[in-house]
């Protein structure tokens, strides 16, 4: 069951707040992260119903929201030659299944450490709207 005060849920003005609906997968959306202090940053979030972590997916929706992830990560490489993927699955006080990805260049910023979820090194409406696209085109 969806929940209506989920922002992943139903309210997508409120992902607007943070990052961009790059495309809608059977399972997921794909959202372009606006805080870009990693270049090509995504967040995987899954779409079908209001899940709190990946324990909860029964076994063909583990598999298509894995495979989305996967199929983003492997996107990123493509597209922006990390050195590293970071994967990280934080629910805490949000509580909707969702995996953020992010590229790291092994001596840039914050390499061998935790990635931060916000610098404020926000990319411009123009380069999301390059972001957008480019993971459409390259889905």
């Amino acid at each position: 069951m969806l929940k209506k005060e989920c922002q992943y849920c139903l309210n997508r003005e409120a992902i607007e707040n943070f990052g961009r609906v790059a495309l809608e997968t059977e399972t997921s959306l794909i959202i372009v992260f606006k805080d870009q202090s990693h270049k090509g940053r995504l967040v995987v979030a899954y779409k079908k119903d209001h899940v709190a972590e990946i324990a909860d997916l029964d076994e063909e929706n583990l598999n298509a929201f894995m495979g989305d992830v996967i199929k983003a990560v492997k996107l990123i490489r493509k597209l922006f030659n990390p050195d590293r993927v970071n994967y990280g699955a934080f629910s805490d006080t949000l509580g909707h299944l969702h995996m953020h990805l992010v590229p790291k260049y092994e001596g840039g910023f914050e390499w061998g450490g935790t990635f931060a979820m916000n610098t404020g090194n926000y990319a411009s409406d123009e380069e999301i709207d390059n972001l957008c696209k480019l993971v459409k085109e390259n889905w």
